[in-house]
């Protein structure tokens, strides 16, 4: 169960490395387009539905705060 909660706090991680990413513009071409994908790849099958679920804030995305409060939770669950 450990590990599952480790598994769980580094997708957390990965979440908000992507926050950070995003407010950063990103050249297309550069190493850093593709982390970002590979970053959007990765958290967009869970943060896309929470984002639809949300109702709209004004141009504020809270789906990763959401995500990443639920995934704590998640974790702290499993240990």
């Amino acid at each position: 169960m450990a590990q599952l909660a480790r598994l769980i706090d580094l997708y957390a991680i990965v979440v908000f490395i992507r926050i950070i990413l995003s407010w950063f513009p990103i050249s297309r071409g550069s190493p850093m387009e593709t982390v970002y994908s590979v970053l959007y790849n990765v958290t967009e099958p869970v943060l896309g539905p929470v984002r639809r679920a949300l109702p709209p804030m004004g141009g504020f995305d809270l789906s990763p705060m959401i995500v990443i409060i639920g995934l704590e939770l998640l974790a702290n669950a499993v240990r």
